[in-house]
């Protein structure tokens, strides 16, 4: 786990709730038992202010940093996706951007990557499919200087085949089969009573690995998944796993917290 994508964890998971901010020393401790050392949380931590998803604050227990407007709309949506909360219902329309082409390859890479990560897939080079709009959509256009044209539209076809084409559901599949496994083993560690710090770590690592299907799982509707699909299964044992461990992971972030003093190493 490297310190950037912890950090987005650790602000999504237990700081977006308690004012979306910390101080560096606190940083510090709540990632040393992932063990990612004091210097590697400062790089990350400055790179993330220059890619505009932290800002320097000064708090009473000293220097910090608080998510700016970006990051908590990123974060924001990204808990939506990995607890499913959002509440959103398929009617059955397709959320339709058609886009201006971009003349800069590394944008352009940029522009698809962010798609595919808020639930869109190519039609083609410039026609992109999701079964809701993402809330994103107009920052990352404004961000990479794209226009896009949009539309609400029923597909005139078969949309599980549709999804079949557009998303590879079988490797998706195949995925959650072995994080399932993998997750078994990780909680296992934690036995019935973990120490906070020890249930701190393995919920992190819990949430790591399950964040990292937001890159490849669109969040498509039910009625368009497999009717066996192995999603179901490893959501459940999320859910179960990740909220049993969560007293004792707060228990442990609260102590960092309370006890944030200035870090020098």
């Amino acid at each position: 786990m490297n310190a950037r994508s912890a950090l987005f964890d650790l602000y999504g998971d237990h700081l977006r709730t308690r004012g979306s901010a910390a101080p560096i020393a606190a940083l510090v401790r709540l990632l040393a038992p992932l063990d990612i050392a004091a210097p590697a949380v400062r790089t990350a931590v400055s790179r993330m202010v220059r890619q505009g998803w932290l800002h320097p604050i000064r708090l009473p227990e000293g220097p910090g940093y608080e998510l700016t407007p970006k990051a908590g709309l990123r974060i924001d949506d990204a808990l939506a996706r990995i607890y499913r909360t959002g509440g959103q219902r398929w009617d059955g329309r397709w959320h339709v951007l058609v886009m201006s082409k971009v003349a800069d390859r590394s944008a352009r890479q940029r522009l698809r990557a962010s798609l595919r990560f808020l639930g869109y897939a190519a039609l083609d080079e410039t026609t992109w499919i999701a079964p809701h709009g993402s809330p994103e959509v107009d920052a990352l256009l404004e961000a990479e200087g794209a226009r896009a044209e949009r539309f609400s539209a029923e597909h005139d076809g078969d949309s599980v085949e549709l999804v079949r084409r557009l998303w590879d559901l079988e490797g998706l599949g195949r995925s959650y089969d072995r994080w399932l496994v993998d997750a078994q083993l990780l909680t296992a560690r934690a036995g019935l009573n973990p120490e906070d710090e020890k249930a701190f770590a393995i919920r992190s690592e819990l949430l790591h690995e399950w964040r990292k299907f937001l890159f490849r799982d669109p969040g498509l509707p039910r009625v368009l998944l497999p009717e066996d699909w192995p999603g179901d299964n490893a959501a459940a044992f999320f859910d179960s796993e990740s909220q049993r461990l969560l007293p004792a992971a707060v228990g442990f972030v609260d102590a960092c917290l309370a006890n944030s003093t200035e870090v020098t190493t």
